[in-house]
């Protein structure tokens, strides 16, 4: 059973922006999610610090502000009969917005509108639990790592008072790139005020905490349909496989109460050949080149091989933005998500 806290307290309200006819309450922001957050951002864009363009009786569009610079995280929290509507009346208030990680319709549809480049910015994977499994050629990478973990005695259990888990992230941090520093804005933050839904799985050897996935609700008509794992941490006494033990053991645990999908997320700079006539070739061009060149900034090849290994359904994932190389956008972009 879903033990999740429901805590509305300390969310901010941004009330210099413009929010159409009228600021949403923060329960009434919910209810637009729980109706319409099939995305796997929908849940993140309830992180601290972001500000709403709210339509009263169609929906709203999550955002940031960074140096001028407009930045949308994913879809319109709106029916998508609206959101043509929504859309339109966000582009009369900001004229030169950023939109990251919308999927293919809402980015044809903001082209359509603004005729806004929509270049691939990656993909996302969608795995339906009612038909997957751990059989097939292509899960040998998983069936090894769970067999693996399990011979090391490794156990996997859901728990919502379990607080050592931010001992496990500090030390984390400390490996990554970015060293000491949380990434936010395209991942939310491990620690957020609202959390009804959400969902904590934690790997133990022994006694010792070796690592955990966050998960988030996806909702659809006021029903989870979906998690999405937005937070995972691994001790460097076992970095590999526990991602996979993990995900197995929510996988089956999600089976077994009737949700029907799981949300991987993105992976970034993963992307489709031939690019499309929407794309910025000058933008596409510098993201194929990153993700060529440069993977020892991030894990985009690790990423999207880890995801790639449960062998669901790849959707590309889109930025739209006006122009052809919006360089300044997207270190806006980088600036908000606490990479530089």
């Amino acid at each position: 059973m879903n033990k999740a806290e429901f805590q509305t307290t300390g969310l901010a309200q941004d009330h210099e922006a413009a929010h159409g006819g009228g600021v949403f309450t923060f329960s009434e922001r919910v209810e637009y999610l729980k109706r319409f957050g099939r995305h796997s951002m929908a849940f993140s864009a309830l992180q601290p610090l972001m500000r709403y363009f709210d339509i009263e009786g169609v929906g709203y569009i999550a955002y940031r502000k960074q140096w001028g610079s407009v930045v949308c995280l994913g879809n319109p929290i709106c029916s998508p009969d609206d959101r043509e509507t929504l859309i339109r009346a966000f582009c009369k208030k900001y004229s030169n917005p950023v939109f990251i990680q919308v999927t293919k319709d809402v980015a044809e549809l903001i082209n359509d509108i603004t005729g806004f480049y929509a270049t691939q910015f990656g993909k996302e994977t969608l795995i339906d639990l009612n038909t997957w499994t751990m059989s097939g050629k292509k899960k040998q990478v998983i069936r090894t790592a769970v067999n693996h973990a399990k011979k090391e005695g490794v156990t996997v259990k859901e728990s919502y008072g379990e607080m050592s888990y931010r001992t496990l992230s500090d030390s984390w941090l400390k490996t990554r790139k970015c060293k000491g520093r949380e990434i936010v804005f395209l991942i939310r933050p491990m620690e957020m005020d609202y959390k009804e839904g959400t969902r904590r799985f934690f790997a133990y050897q022994g006694d010792e905490m070796i690592g955990f996935i966050f998960f988030d609700p996806i909702y659809e008509n006021n029903q989870v349909v979906g998690y999405v794992p937005n937070i995972s941490r691994a001790s460097e006494k076992f970095p590999q496989g526990i991602f996979y033990m993990l995900m197995v053991q929510a996988m089956e645990t999600f089976k077994q109460e009737g949700v029907p999908f799981i949300f991987l997320g993105l992976s970034p700079l993963a992307l489709d050949y031939p690019p499309k006539a929407t794309e910025s070739k000058v933008l596409r061009w510098m993201l194929e080149f990153t993700a060529k060149h440069l993977n020892f900034l991030y894990n985009f090849k690790g990423i999207d091989f880890t995801k790639s290994r449960f062998r669901g359904e790849e959707e590309p994932t889109y930025a739209v933005h006006k122009r052809i190389m919006p360089s300044k956008d997207f270190v806006c972009m980088f600036k908000i998500c606490n990479v530089i």
